[in-house]
């Protein structure tokens, strides 16, 4: 089995900012902007708010309320009316495709999905970016893959209610492919009813990637067994050692900047499924 650390949502270079963590806790990952996508940010919906009185007022109108919207990973019902047979669904295209296709990525595997968030607080009837807030990496969602689909095949199968993912939009491409969640979370020792793919909606300091007070966010902290000690084989795009740092209570990595998609052999690193089901147990606000 496979661990993917998942890098999406707004950030630097996509959206141009982070996305928020309001002062209650609640984390929002906003998807980011596509313009080809047949969904705008006015359509999309949380917690009963449109998506647009975010975007616009904190990318400070360069993402404007009908522009397009990559929503991908799409985990969380309320956000679109649904169509009949609608469940969490994550493509990938492309070289990142090529990754998780290299590395043998597929059904049973667990997606954690991360993004760059920062801070925000109400100001003149909008949000704003709270002074002195410091963007960092949290892990926001997960899914984990009950099937793959070509978006070619998909097309002409069974697959009407996922027409509207803006990974539809595309040229044919063999490489463009449909992730479909587990109903429910299978690990092996979890013995919960969990769904297969959903949201942290609040923040929490244990699904914090970026170290504390670190100058980059790209510097994690990261739990000790996660240290490529030995025959283990590190995390992609992180083979060279020099980015690793043993500590007695936790592992230090310098991350990758670019890459989408990292993968962790869950064989070498058994504590690692562990240690994500238990971020999924707790997941809710109470508990975290």
């Amino acid at each position: 089995m496979k661990l993917i650390l998942s890098r999406k949502g707004f950030d630097s270079s996509a959206g141009g900012v982070p996305s928020p963590l309001f002062p209650d806790g609640r984390l929002l990952a906003l998807p980011i902007p596509d313009a080809t996508s047949t969904i705008r940010y006015h359509d999309i919906a949380h917690d009963g708010v449109s998506l647009d009185t975010l975007v616009t007022p904190l990318t400070r109108g360069k993402v404007a309320p009908d522009d397009g919207a990559h929503l991908d990973p799409d985990l969380i019902a309320g956000m679109l009316p649904r169509q009949a047979g609608w469940r969490p669904i994550f493509g990938q295209s492309g070289q990142a495709q090529g990754h998780l296709r290299n590395h043998g990525v597929g059904p049973g595997d667990l997606f954690l999905f991360f993004g760059l968030f920062r801070r925000v607080e109400p100001h003149d009837g909008a949000w704003r970016w709270a002074p002195g807030s410091r963007p960092h990496h949290v892990i926001w969602g997960w899914l984990q893959v009950a099937a793959m689909v070509p978006v070619d095949e998909a097309r002409s199968g069974d697959y009407a209610w996922a027409a509207y993912h803006p990974h539809f939009r595309r040229a044919a491409d063999p490489r463009n492919v449909l992730y479909l969640a587990n109903r429910r979370l299978r690990l092996d020792g979890l013995n919960e009813a969990l769904p297969g793919a959903g949201v942290f909606p609040h923040f929490s300091p244990n699904r914090q990637l970026t170290t504390p007070g670190a100058e980059r966010v790209s510097d994690w902290r990261l739990p000790a067994w996660c240290y490529p000690q030995g025959e283990r084989r590190p995390l992609s795009y992180h083979t060279d050692r020099r980015r690793w740092q043993r500590h007695a209570d936790h592992t230090a990595l310098s991350a990758a900047a670019r890459g989408q998609e990292f993968i962790l052999e869950c064989d070498d690193y058994p504590e690692a499924l562990t240690w994500a089901g238990g971020l999924i147990r707790c997941r809710s606000p109470a508990r975290d």
